[in-house]
């Protein structure tokens, strides 16, 4: 980086303009803490602008409104890509936040008099702290089996899920045991010649209510992990897959008839250890996400077990940086939540650093 391209200095960098990054912004402009948003996304809506066409808003688990302001009158009908994408526009603008975008933050360093160097496609930030609303979106897992780089057909990851139109005729693997994949499914199968689902464990449904002890409990196994420094696993892993009406129809018609996990897959299809096989045209790997951390790297976060360890929201290594929407935080409700509980500890760092400045 060049002298020139050295921004001003913040107190805070918010990297991220999700619903965990604008809760953060809103929680810090009524502190009154200088900082500044960088999102790398072209427009408003964090990661939800990048969701396939067919999943409409009334399809969404659960939007939890941004601080302050409702998300109400919504069509369930309409893509949650442009339902949310308006929504979190207009959440910048009422509330001012002036994020900067696009903007791709390549690393987090230790910089001078014990603030972080944040280098980024537009230049270099020099701040106190740091909080961290990266999501998961940007990096897709996609796992890795015997002769996979042989299949002569398509493979996709959800990330570039197009809808179900460009699957119509198609013989169809669909991997997989989240709620992305059942939702897949029960869409392609309208349409392709044939489905087969593929999990590395069966899948287990909820059936009945999902109340607020219910969400505690599962964010707390989720926290627990992080505790420990291990990778998060995100919260729906650990509530179980919702039974709703389209999926019990899935069940009775065998659309969502599992099998497990193949042995190894083939220029045609894939072959179990069994010497069953399945011929497929595309392959669909709806194998989630893993946290978006790497700019943060140079800093050394990570424990032994792989994650980073935080109490609350604050890495335990390193008490300047914050990570929202990582882990138990990482639903719409917990990154709210958390945006406020990560400016109250930052805003405490601060007033403390402050007080303990000599006087000059």
């Amino acid at each position: 980086m060049r002298n020139s391209d050295v921004a001003a200095d913040v107190d805070v960098v918010v990297i991220g303009a999700g619903q965990a990054g604008l809760s953060s912004a809103y929680h810090l402009t009524r502190a009154g803490l200088d900082h500044v948003v960088l999102d790398h996304a072209p427009r408003p809506g964090g990661a939800w602008q990048f969701r396939w066409p067919t999943l409409t808003y009334g399809k969404v688990h659960g939007m939890h409104a941004l601080p302050g302001m409702e998300l109400t009158g919504v069509d369930p009908l309409r893509p949650s890509s442009e339902v949310i994408g308006e929504y979190f526009a207009a959440y910048e603008d009422r509330f001012g936040l002036r994020v900067r975008r696009p903007v791709d933050v390549s690393a987090v360093r230790e910089g001078d008099g014990g603030r972080l160097r944040v280098e980024t496609s537009a230049g270099v930030w020099s701040a106190r702290a740091l909080v961290n609303a990266t999501g998961t979106w940007d990096r897709p897992f996609w796992p890795r089996y015997p002769g996979q780089e042989t299949f002569r057909g398509r493979q996709l990851h959800t990330a570039h899920y197009p809808g179900p139109r460009e699957f119509a005729g198609a013989r169809v693997i669909v991997v997989g045991g989240g709620t992305s994949a059942v939702q897949h499914l029960l869409e392609i199968a309208e349409v392709a010649a044939e489905t087969t689902w593929v999990t590395r464990r069966p899948p287990v449904f909820r059936d009945g209510g999902f109340g607020e002890a219910e969400g505690r409990a599962a964010v707390a196994l989720v926290e627990e992990r992080v505790r420990r420094g291990l990778p998060p696993r995100s919260v729906v892993s650990v509530t179980g897959l919702p039974l709703n009406e389209a999926v019990r129809a899935g069940l009775a018609s065998g659309v969502l008839d599992r099998r497990p996990v193949f042995d190894r897959i083939t220029a045609t299809g894939a072959v179990w250890a069994d010497g069953s096989r399945v011929d497929a045209d595309v392959i669909l790997w709806a194998t989630g996400f893993r946290a978006a951390v790497d700019h943060l790297a140079p800093l050394r976060l990570r424990e032994p077990g792989g994650g980073i360890r935080l109490e609350g929201t604050r890495a335990v290594r390193d008490e300047r940086i914050h990570l929202v929407g990582y882990g138990p935080s990482a639903s719409t409700i917990g990154a709210n939540r958390a945006g406020g509980a990560a400016v109250r500890e930052i805003r405490r760092l601060l007033t403390r650093e402050r007080a303990a400045a000599p006087v000059s």
